[in-house]
């Protein structure tokens, strides 16, 4: 991995553990609150309740006009994000079917700024991507890397830098800091992630080395993920750093026990707003997304669930992405 890349992602990453450590775990009586410690030494409380008083913003008339006649004459963004529950991304609210986290509060800033009525809908990952190619869905805001390979059927507006984690049990002792440090582990990660992709490659890696590869492994949902890595049935998850760092200072019984950005070796990854290619949605996104970023919404979206440490400055269209071989 290059200096700066390393230097940039270990900076994010340290930042964003930090401010994730919670400092106590939902309270009913407040509300449904999460408190998080913040990079500042400060306390920020997470609103977990279906309750959300979501961080808003005013119709850009510019902006909206760029949008494709057929969806500004329907009136709604049709956004898709991913069922499964990945707090602080995409997860549900105290009363289990309130979708909530930072994905959703992106969304319905980009919408405001549209001038539509957001319409979330979630499915499983795999579906997000058959939901886009048919049109059934405009846009997906679900924790989705920008990729050389899906730059070939989307077009995508970044707004987030893309972090990885691999997450062990609390004190099994693991470091990982590169492909060696998994040979002949055993790890699960998600079924057609770009987490999945680095772990492929990786194993190569240690296959032509002469090392042991990865035993991947693959689970319906986090709850037997992480009940088979506290069984010790796996040595390690690869997910995205957010949702691993939240998960273990909310639990206690993990650890973040090595980072990677995840767009590879030698890139930051960034997370984007993704649309099917050539639809004519991905300007407006990335000017509704530079306009919050302007105006300060954005960086409000990003504290309130303590990833500030992810924030880009600008919303790129189609930027360099993770590699289709990452070499």
């Amino acid at each position: 991995m290059s200096t700066s890349i390393t230097r940039r992602t270990a900076a994010a990453v340290t930042g964003l553990t930090a401010a994730l450590l919670l400092a106590a775990c939902s309270n009913p009586t407040d509300g449904g609150t999460t408190e998080v410690a913040a990079t500042s030494g400060s306390k920020t409380k997470i609103n977990i309740s279906p309750d959300q008083d979501r961080i808003t913003t005013g119709k850009v008339d510019s902006i909206a006009a760029e949008v494709p006649e057929e969806i500004r004459k329907r009136g709604t963004l049709e956004i898709v994000g991913s069922s499964g529950s990945a707090a602080p991304l995409t997860f549900f609210a105290t009363d289990n079917k309130t979708v909530i986290g930072v994905e959703p509060d992106l969304a319905h800033l980009v919408a405001d700024v549209l001038g539509l009525k957001p319409h979330i809908n979630t499915v499983s990952w795999e579906n997000i991507f058959v939901g886009l190619d048919s049109a059934k869905y405009d846009v997906g805001l679900s924790n989705i890397t920008v990729t050389e390979e899906r730059k070939e059927k989307y077009d995508f507006a970044t707004y987030r830098e893309d972090n990885l984690g691999f997450e062990a049990k609390k004190g099994s002792g693991p470091k990982v800091t590169g492909p060696e440090d998994v040979a002949g582990k055993t790890v699960a990660v998600g079924s057609g992630t770009n987490q999945e992709k680095l772990l492929i490659e990786w194993s190569k890696e240690n296959e032509k080395a002469g090392r042991k590869p990865v035993n991947i492994k693959y689970y319906q949902n986090d709850s037997d993920t992480y009940l088979a890595l506290q069984s010790g049935r796996i040595d390690l998850y690869l997910g995205p750093n957010p949702t691993a760092a939240y998960h273990a200072a909310t639990t206690g019984k993990t650890e973040v026990v090595g980072t990677y950005s995840g767009a590879g070796a030698t890139l930051q990854g960034l997370i984007a707003a993704t649309t099917k290619k050539d639809s004519g949605l991905v300007e407006p996104l990335a000017d509704a997304l530079n306009h919050v970023i302007d105006n300060g919404t954005y960086a409000k979206v990003l504290k309130r669930w303590g990833l500030s440490d992810e924030a880009v400055t600008k919303s790129e269209i189609n930027p360099p992405g993770l590699p289709k071989t990452n070499r």
